[in-house]
């Protein structure tokens, strides 16, 4: 195995950008070299060639790939319409990659990338850093142990903000509760939902280009409900502006004969533990304790930067994937089940009653009302 590893970043100013610190969490690994950076927005471009120390500068990320032959690429961008292309293109020269969310925007372009994925033999890690949380091991532990009990549903809800509640909502943020929905519930075998804008159901007239091409979107409303393994079911809701707390309910909860855990998004979440049976503590009088990487009821003891440090172990997960020869934590397969579980969304609501898995419909299902 080589001392270091390679490593070309693929930006676009203006389209996604660098996503949440994909580029600059490459410096913090002492077995990586940034070797070059691409993207076509001039300004841009000479200002990730400063803030990265790379030698060189691209307009073209394919270009880059063929003059530099990095072992991996970091997909920055935010925009999933580029993502599809940008993996094909290190697939078919055997490089790995580490990509932000969303994976793509349809069913059918993750088939072909997981499709990619094998036939070249490279893996892509997402950047859904809840999976690689040291609290997520313990929420997973403590509901192993019968913590909770018996585990019937899994709650969850988006953001719900003035801007992007509904479904964009869905497509974006809800993304990283549909990957836990996966992680903790096993795969979904139905879907269930009714999408509505301004109070009536979604029709073909209320279909429009979403924001940061994510194709088509509608609905300031999602109600979803997903069938799990065993008889357990999970839930999605989104109403536009409605998550105008603080702190925030995004994020999701697990309910089960014995009490709930609740765990939010990143990668040192809020999270926390009800033992109680009844869910209500103003009947029980039992209270809410926090669950950190410690356990439950201990401080935390990481003191970093907790933002940037979650890309950094992904990439560190990744790079012991490839010396491993086994999948990333958050692989391209379950990148794929998070886009079906949305188009699964918008299909069900589209039909008028449940779809099942694995999903039929592979094209954006709202483009087809």
């Amino acid at each position: 195995m080589p001392e270091k590893y390679t490593v070309a970043i693929i930006g676009h100013t203006g389209r996604g950008d660098y996503g949440h610190g994909f580029d600059i969490c490459w410096k913090e690994l002492g077995n990586v070299e940034i070797v070059a950076v691409s993207d076509p927005h001039e300004g841009g471009r000479a200002a990730a060639k400063k803030r990265l120390s790379v030698p060189l500068a691209f307009d073209d990320y394919v270009k880059m790939l063929d003059e530099t032959k990095p072992a991996i690429a970091s997909i920055c961008t935010r925009h999933p319409d580029q993502h599809k292309e940008m993996f094909l293109a290190c697939a078919e020269r055997g490089i790995h990659a580490y990509m932000e969310k969303p994976m793509c925007a349809t069913p059918a372009e993750a088939d072909e990338m997981v499709a990619a994925a094998e036939k070249h033999g490279v893996k892509l890690a997402l950047g859904y850093v809840t999976r690689y949380s040291p609290i997520l091991d313990v929420v997973t532990g403590l509901i192993n142990d019968g913590a909770i009990g018996k585990v019937l549903e899994f709650r969850t809800r988006g953001k719900e903000d003035a801007r992007r509640g509904g479904g964009e909502d869905l497509m974006v943020l809800g993304s990283h509760l549909m990957n836990l929905i996966h992680t903790l519930g096993g795969d979904p075998e139905y879907c269930f939902s009714k999408v509505e804008q301004d109070g009536h159901p979604v029709t073909k007239a209320d279909v429009k280009p979403g924001r940061e091409a994510l194709g088509p979107l509608a609905g300031d409303t999602v109600h979803a409900v997903f069938g799990l393994e065993e008889g357990r079911i999970a839930t999605f809701d989104s109403v536009r502006g409605t998550g105008t707390g603080r702190p925030w309910r995004f994020g999701m909860q697990v309910m089960g004969s014995k009490g709930i855990i609740e765990i939010q998004t990143g990668y040192l979440p809020h999270a926390g533990i009800l033992q109680d049976p009844s869910w209500s503590p103003s009947l029980s009088g039992k209270k809410w304790e926090p669950i950190t990487s410690a356990g439950v009821g201990q401080p935390e003891p990481f003191k970093g930067d907790y933002r940037l440090e979650g890309n950094v172990v992904a990439c560190k997960d990744l790079i012991q994937a490839i010396r491993d020869d086994r999948q990333p934590e958050c692989d391209v397969r379950q990148g794929r089940m998070v886009i079906e579980m949305i188009n699964a969304v918008f299909d069900s609501h589209r039909v008028g009653g449940p779809v099942t898995f694995p999903l039929k419909t592979r094209e954006n299902a709202l483009g087809l009302l």
